[in-house]
C-alpha cells in the first residue's frame, strides 16, 4: 500500500492545510493507498513557523486516526516532483506502519529501547543551535542497532520548531508543549520490521586521486602523501599562484572530500562513497604551504579535491536513485515479476515491481532548483528515476546520514513494502 501524501502552498496556512487534507482523503479512498495510517510526517516552510502549534492541532483533529506526528521546519519543503522554496507551504505523508515497529522521540521523551522495542534506524530532526549537535547525532546513532540515521537540521529565518507528538500522550516534563519543540533532537525510531533503503548524494565529482593526510593542524591540511598540501592542490587543479586571479576562481569552485581510515572514499566508478564528508576550502596558508578547510582533518584520513556543478549534481542524484532501484529488484524473480520489470511503464507512476511505499528526501538549503539548473529540477529528477512515489521532506541547514552531519548533500530514504512475487 502506498502512503497517502499531500502538499500545497498558500499565504494562509489553514487554506494550505485544507488543500493537503483533500489530497490525503482522496488517496485514502483509493484501493492502492493505505486507508488507516497512524504516523504523520509533517514539514513546513519557515513562513508558517509561528503557526506550528495551530497547524499540528488542526491536522491532528482532522485526522484522528493518525496518532503520531514528527517533522520540522525548513526554508523549503519537498514533495513528489515539486519543491517549495522561500514560499509558505507544507508537505505531509501518512505512513502505515505497525504500531509496535516505531517510536516518536524528543528531548523530553528520549529514544530508548526496552519494553519490546529495539530501535534499528531513526529519522532525526535537530536544531543547529543545539550545543555539540554533531556529537549528539553520533551518540544517537549508537542507540540504534544498525547505527543508521537519516534526516537533517531544521532551517528557519524565524522560530526553529520540531514536531514530535506521540499516541502515548505528553511525556513527564513535556507540559504544554503539545508536540511542538525547539532545540535538541527529535524524530522517529524504527524497528527491524520497517524496511528502509537510504542513499546519500554528494552532488560533486572528484577531480583528482585520493591522498592520505599525513600532517594536519586544526583545520589546516599541511601535508598530503608527505608533500605540502598547497603544492598538491595546485598540481591537482592545474593552477598556479603566478596567476592568482585565475587560481582563485578555480579554488572557489573546489571542495575537499574527507574519508576516515577504513571507510569508503572514492569508488571504482569514480564517485564518492557514502562515508565521505565534503567540506569547503576556506583559505590557504602560503607560509606553511597549507590548505584550510571547514573541518578538522586528522592524519590518516584520505582527502580528495572535488568540484560541484549542475551536471555533477544531476548525475549523482540519478546514480543513487539507480542504486535504490537495483536494491529493490530481487535477484531471482518469477516470470510475472520479470514481465512487469520488462514491460513499458509510465514514468509518472510507481513501478509495480519495486515495492516503494513512500520516500523521505532531505536536501541542503543551498541546493534545490538553482543548483540543478531549473526550478523543481531536483525533485523532478527523483520522480523520473523512481516514478511518482509518495514523497515528503525538507530543505535543511545540514543533512544527517548514518552518524555523520553533512552539508550540500541530499539524503534519499525509501520505505519498502512486500515484493510483488518472491
Amino acid at each position: 500500500m502506498l502512503f497517502p501524501h499531500g502538499h500545497a502552498t498558500h499565504p494562509q496556512w489553514r487554506l494550505a492545510a485544507e488543500l493537503v487534507l483533500a489530497q490525503l482523503r482522496a488517496q485514502m479512498a483509493r484501493p492502492d493507498y493505505a486507508r488507516a495510517p497512524t504516523l504523520g510526517l509533517l514539514y513546513i516552510t519557515d513562513h508558517y513557523a509561528a503557526h506550528a502549534r495551530d497547524i499540528l492541532d488542526h491536522l491532528g483533529a482532522e485526522l484522528p486516526g493518525v496518532t503520531d506526528w514528527a517533522g520540522t521546519v525548513g526554508v523549503g519543503v519537498c514533495a513528489s516532483g515539486a519543491e517549495y522554496i522561500d514560499e509558505p507551504a507544507l508537505s505531509v505523508m501518512l505512513c502505515a506502519l505497525p504500531l509496535e515497529q516505531y517510536r516518536v522521540f524528543s528531548g523530553v521523551a528520549p529514544l530508548a529501547g526496552g519494553l519490546g522495542f529495539t530501535p534499528h534506524t531513526a529519522l532525526v530532526h535537530a536544531d543547529a543551535q543545539t550545543p555539540d549537535a554533531a556529537e549528539l547525532i553520533a551518540e544517537m546513532a549508537q542507540r540504534t542497532a544498525t547505527g543508521y540515521l537519516f534526516g537533517g537540521l531544521a532551517a528557519s529565518r524565524g522560530p526553529v520548531v520540531q514536531f514530535a507528538s506521540s499516541r502515548d500522550g505528553n511525556a513527564p516534563g513535556q507540559g504544554a508543549a503539545g508536540g511542538v519543540f525547539s532545540g535538541g533532537l527529535s524524530g522517529v525510531a524504527f524497528g527491524a520490521g520497517v524496511a528502509l533503503v537510504s542513499r546519500v548524494t554528494q552532488g560533486c565529482q572528484p577531480v583528482a586521486p585520493e591522498h592520505e593526510v599525513t600532517v594536519a593542524d586544526g583545520n589546516v591540511l599541511l601535508a598530503l602523501d608527505g608533500e605540502p598540501a598547497l603544492d598538491v592542490m595546485l598540481r591537482d587543479l592545474r593552477i598556479s599562484l603566478d596567476k592568482p586571479r585565475e587560481a582563485l576562481a578555480v579554488v572557489r569552485q573546489t571542495l575537499v572530500g574527507l574519508a576516515d581510515p577504513g571507510e569508503q572514499g572514492v569508488r571504482r566508478t569514480g564517485h564518492f562513497g557514502a562515508d565521505v564528508l565534503v567540506r569547503h576550502i576556506i583559505g590557504v596558508d602560503p607560509g606553511r604551504r597549507g590548505v584550510a578547510v571547514a573541518e578538522r582533518p586528522a592524519a590518516g584520513q584520505r582527502a580528495t579535491f572535488c568540484q560541484r556543478s549542475a551536471t555533477a549534481a544531476r548525475a549523482d542524484l540519478v546514480r543513487v536513485c539507480a542504486e535504490i532501484r537495483e536494491e529493490l529488484e530481487p535477484e531471482e524473480v518469477s516470470v510475472a515479476t520479470a514481465a512487469l520489470l520488462a514491460a513499458p511503464h509510465e514514468l509518472s507512476a510507481p513501478h509495480p515491481a519495486r515495492r516503494i511505499a513512500g520516500a523521505v528526501y532531505v536536501s541542503c538549503a543551498g541546493r534545490g532548483g538553482p543548483h540543478f539548473g531549473a526550478p523543481g529540477a531536483e525533485l523532478q529528477t527523483i520522480r523520473h528515476a523512481l516514478g511518482d512515489v509518495p514523497l515528503t521532506g525538507f530543505f535543511a541547514g545540514g543533512e544527517i546520514a548514518r552518524h555523520h552531519l553533512y552539508g550540500y548533500t541530499g539524503v534519499l530514504t525509501v520505505f519498502t513494502g512486500e515484493a510483488v512475487d518472491s
